[in-house]
């Protein structure tokens, strides 16, 4: 593993008693081992005395580091519950203390200095993971097949160290089929730590790799949280920071649509911009340093009250009950009208324009649609990563729906070209993507092009909350002072108040983000309405108390 300095820091002996007021030390031997790769859970392992391997479980037990006396081991599967990445096995003989998983949050929670040596060094070693120190999880599967990008998309949205195989491509596959004895009907499989999962969804997976409720032993919460974009995840931070016991789901991977943005450059204290994912991910850490839990892919399909607790049904099959609700679903991409649209989604046509889809299209020239930041971002994205880039918009400039430090770039930018009062109107291909045709001021052309990037808006994700919250027009959650006293009815005037800040129709379901009407759709507005709720879920739990 790269020897990043924040990655192995040396604990001092202050810092190991603490440790040693909660911990259990024991006498190890050469050989013996702490825990095995894919464990589904494991303590936090401090080295008092000898030294201990991590080591990567193939046939030549790769050492990537070793740890010494005052160093720890573990990385963020310790926070998250997913199971264990590589092997630790005792090299010299010594001591060490063990700390239960659960311990080791509290310390976190409670030693400040302390916790973010420890968080500082287990995300550096993600990284390092991600970096392909060690292949824990390989996915085999065909670039053409929307059930592996599915998958693939699901990995590095939830930042698990995977390798991807194409059998189209790879040498390697050929001696993966004849050793696991595979079939070409059963692909996709991915294959962890000795297993093999024959066409996994996405929630298949999660649940084998321990991210999902089935890990929970509770169904009942303080405050459950369904969406896990900047809102829902700013909403788990304060929560679970302020003592509430919360639990977070959502349908695809904590991030949301912020989670896919190439570069964020106008969010508060980031002045040279940060990757969407990167931003979120320190969310996501944040909300589990404090003890919420958060699982993926899920989400809610039905919401009820049931004696005085609202409960939810999720997408697995699984209700849990909660004392308040934030709804932080966000929204769902618009979809272009066009005939062959679902041949090609996730086979060159993409909405989210990160690492993962730029590598699909390895320089190739591509198409962008929409007028807004996202489209922007990603446009100046896909172009530094070296594809030219066809920007096409409706209007007639950028400047009607852009900020205008995007459109300066883009309009300079050497290898992208902006389409004007241009629509798309078909898709070519045979197999994969070839060519767009688009309308415009020269009238019908086709243009090359290996993948399209859509960015033409979203409605909201409020489905799942019909009939139990007032929605205007356009299927937005109304909030507070926006609902009338009508569609609050004789219930709230027996409650004798009004809705708190971000509260719904329904008292005790609150909304925020993109998902809530006349929100500002911005990241920084997301943050600020989910931190906020929480405040009007505090407020909203004394009432209910009394």
């Amino acid at each position: 593993m790269k020897a990043d300095p924040s990655a192995f820091p040396v604990l001092d002996p202050s810092e190991v008693a603490i440790f040693e007021a909660v911990g259990t030390r024991r006498r190890v031997a050469p050989g013996e081992y702490l825990y095995h790769e894919g464990d589904p859970g494991y303590d936090f392992w401090i080295v008092l005395s000898g030294a201990v391997d991590v080591i990567v479980d193939d046939a030549d037990d790769r050492v990537i580091t070793t740890h010494r006396a005052g160093q720890f081991l573990g990385e963020l599967n310790l926070l998250t519950g997913v199971r264990a990445f590589v092997s630790a096995r005792v090299a010299e003989p010594g001591e060490v203390l063990a700390v239960p998983a659960g311990l080791l949050r509290r310390v976190i929670a409670t030693e400040p200095e302390l916790g973010d040596k420890i968080l500082a060094a287990f995300m550096a070693r993600r990284a390092a993971l991600l970096a392909g120190a060690a292949v824990f999880i390989r996915v085999v599967g065909s670039r053409f097949s929307p059930e592996t990008m599915h998958i693939r998309e699901f990995l590095s949205r939830t930042r698990l160290p995977h390798e991807w195989l194409d059998p189209d491509a790879d040498p390697q596959v050929d001696d993966i089929v004849r050793a696991f004895s595979l079939e070409p009907s059963d692909l996709p499989v991915v294959i962890a730590t000795g297993e093999v999962l024959r066409k996994p969804t996405p929630g298949e997976l999660a649940s084998y790799l321990g991210l999902t409720l089935d890990n929970l032993p509770d169904r009942s919460f303080d405050l459950v949280i369904v969406g896990g974009g900047p809102a829902g995840l700013a909403a788990a931070v304060y929560g679970a920071s302020e003592g509430l016991h919360t639990l977070g789901v959502d349908m695809t991977a904590p991030g949301g649509q912020a989670g896919t943005s190439s570069r964020i450059e106008n969010y508060f204290g980031f002045t040279t911009g940060i990757a969407g994912a990167d931003l979120m991910q320190r969310g996501l850490v944040q909300a589990e340093k404090f003890g919420a839990r958060l699982t993926a892919p899920c989400t809610a399909i039905a919401l009820r009250e049931e004696s005085g607790h609202l409960t939810l049904e999720l997408s697995d099959g699984t209700v849990v009950a909660a004392r308040a609700v934030i709804a932080a679903t966000g929204a769902r991409y618009r979809r272009l009208p066009l005939d062959r649209l679902r041949e090609f989604e996730t086979n060159g046509v993409y909405y989210a324009a990160t690492e993962l889809e730029a590598r699909q299209c390895a320089g190739s020239p591509v198409m962008v649609v929409g007028g807004g930041n996202s489209a922007g971002q990603a446009a100046a994205f896909l172009a530094d990563k070296g594809s030219a880039v066809k920007l096409v918009i409706r209007a007639a400039d950028l400047n009607t729906r852009m900020s205008r430090y995007l459109v300066d770039r883009l309009v300079c930018h050497s290898r992208i070209e902006v389409m004007t009062s241009t629509t798309v109107v078909g898709l070519e291909g045979d197999g994969a993507l070839q060519a767009v045709r688009v309308d415009g001021p020269e009238g019908k052309i086709r243009v090359p092009a290996a993948a399209l990037f859509s960015f033409i808006g979203a409605d909201p994700e409020s489905a799942w909350l019909c009939g139990c919250a007032a929605l205007d027009n356009g299927g937005f959650v109304l909030t507070d002072r926006a609902l009338t006293d009508v569609q609050l009815g004789e219930r709230w005037s027996a409650l004798g108040r009004r809705p708190l800040p971000f509260e719904t129709s329904r008292p005790g379901l609150f909304a925020v983000g993109d998902v809530r009407s006349g929100s500002t759709k911005r990241v920084a507005a997301a943050v600020g309405e989910g931190s906020a709720a929480v405040g009007a879920v505090h407020g909203f739990l004394a009432f209910d108390h009394h």
